[in-house]
């Protein structure tokens, strides 16, 4: 029996259609290739799933359509020049043409293929750009400063969508919606470095943070150690042990007191902001659910005028008010580089390191390549000048000091953003910046003459303290009076540490 020979409508055979063909077949081949090169061989970088997942299905899609495209428009071109006796409102399936049967099939088959394959590339995709990589390595230029914090914080585990776009269908689509914006300003270079903050519209913390720190259960009171140098030729070590009050002082007492007396369910602290000054808040009003007693706190020093004032949103108190940067915390340079003495990696014994690294570090630079640069050649000066005598004794220290630096400044400072820690300030603590002297200043007073205390003893005691072999210890738990690491008086008693630290580093 004569088979007839496989054969396709005559409309197929145009540009248009083969040319949409061509596409799609070398887009699926490159996404198969692609795909099990990172499976097999468990290689490639975030762009390859922005290829197999993305880019590559948007092409084979593109190619698939062509394909129909063309064979209307090569039909009409038939009809109109009289290559058919009628015209056809609608498509004929005549199975017992060839054409029409193979055509069909392979319309069938391939249709089924690649619902398949869809599926698949759309789950893959979705979980791909929920995935930390595409988050902090697809627009790294932006991102490389989160990114690299992210790292760093005990967050690491934790999916930045776990945090920035939390369960449920509706903040998803509301996250998708903004992504586009943000690519686009990517694409177009539209971004503003730094990327300002605070970030709005983000989804309350209670509904995301709470997924896993559970206010109704929590720790005990925390002892914490703190070790620092001073910026001296001998790098002084200065030690304090903190008791923090996170809770109060027995855990059957919950949280009738402490730090996370803030979040305590039965009380709601509501406040308002300076509409110039993020870190001024000029208006606070506390609130006791249980017993209804109310106390509205006002800063007399404010510059804001109180009807400007009540035009301000208020704003509920949660834990992004003091852990404003729990993943992405970027450390000042005395923070880090007292880290670098303490691990080692800067040599104790090397005579004014914290000196010179606080010099080299408060510098603006353009890149970090000119970072590194400048960082490389300021330290070997710095001792040619002063330690003429160690540049061979002390030469791999120096090497040392230098690499040690320069890891510090690329791990928190990210000149091309203009991202630094003291243009995202940590609201946790009060050394650098306000933080808790924000509202706890001794300033706030309400109409009855109530004031919110500054007292250092409401959030810790002061347990030990000094040098080591020179340390004071506290003969109980009631706290020591903070001694400062260098003379400067009675000042801190007046003065917010953040006057000094701010203007110094």
């Amino acid at each position: 029996m004569n088979r007839k020979p496989f054969r396709l409508p005559r409309s197929v055979r145009n540009w248009t259609s083969i040319m949409g063909a061509a596409l799609a077949s070398v887009s699926l081949i490159f996404i198969i290739f692609l795909f099990l090169i990172s499976v097999v061989f468990d290689a490639g970088s975030s762009y390859l799933g922005i290829f197999i997942y993305i880019i590559l299905p948007i092409f084979m899609i593109i190619g698939l359509i062509l394909i129909p495209v063309g064979m209307l428009i090569t039909s009409r071109k038939q009809a109109k020049a009289g290559a058919e006796k009628e015209r056809l409102k609608w498509p004929s399936l005549d199975f017992n043409r060839p054409e029409i049967r193979n055509a069909t099939l392979i319309f069938g088959a391939g249709t089924l293929v690649f619902i398949l394959l869809t599926s698949v590339g759309s789950y893959e995709a979705f979980h791909y750009t929920e995935s930390v990589e595409f988050c902090g390595k697809l627009c790294h230029k932006v991102m490389e400063p989160e990114y690299a914090a992210y790292h760093l914080s005990s967050h690491e585990r934790v999916k930045c969508v776990d945090c920035h776009v939390g369960s449920g269908a509706n903040w998803y689509v509301k996250s998708k919606l903004s992504g586009l914006y943000q690519v686009y300003s990517v694409m177009f270079n539209k971004y503003p470095r730094p990327i300002p903050t605070p970030i709005h519209n983000l989804r309350p913390a209670r509904e995301t943070c709470e997924q896993c720190h559970w206010p109704q259960k929590f720790y005990d009171r925390k002892m914490r150690m703190k070790r620092s140098y001073i910026a001296d030729e001998a790098n002084t070590e200065w030690d304090i042990q903190l008791l923090m009050k996170t809770s109060a002082t027995f855990s059957a007492m919950g949280l009738q007191e402490g730090i996370h007396w803030h979040i305590n369910p039965d009380v709601k602290i509501e406040y308002r902001v300076h509409p110039e000054d993020p870190q001024s808040i000029p208006w606070v009003r506390f609130s006791n659910l249980k017993t209804g007693e109310s106390h509205v706190y006002t800063d007399p020093d404010s510059t804001i005028i109180p009807q400007a004032l009540e035009m301000q949103e208020i704003k509920l108190m949660d834990c992004m008010d003091c852990h404003n940067r729990p993943s992405h915390n970027y450390l000042p340079p005395q923070n880090f580089i007292d880290e670098a003495i303490t691990a080692g990696t800067i040599p104790h014994t090397l005579p004014d390191a914290k000196i010179i690294a606080m010099q080299v570090l408060i510098q603006d630079y353009a890149t970090r390549d000119s970072a590194f640069l400048s960082i490389e050649k300021q330290v070997q000066e710095y001792y040619k000048l002063m330690y003429p005598e160690l540049m061979e004794e002390k030469k791999a220290d120096i090497a040392q000091t230098i690499k040690a630096i320069q890891d510090g400044y690329s791990r928190n400072i990210f000149p091309v953003m203009k991202v630094k820690w003291n243009v995202y300030p940590l609201h946790l603590g009060h050394l650098e910046t306000k933080g808790c002297y924000r509202c706890h200043n001794d300033k706030h007073k309400s109409d009855t003459g109530r004031i919110i205390s500054r007292d250092c003893k409401l959030c810790h005691n002061i347990m030990a303290q000094g040098r080591p072999g020179e340390m004071q210890f506290s003969q109980s738990m009631e706290s020591l009076e903070f001694q400062h690491p260098v003379n400067i008086n009675d000042a801190w008693k007046t003065k917010l540490c953040s006057e000094c630290h701010h203007q110094l580093y």
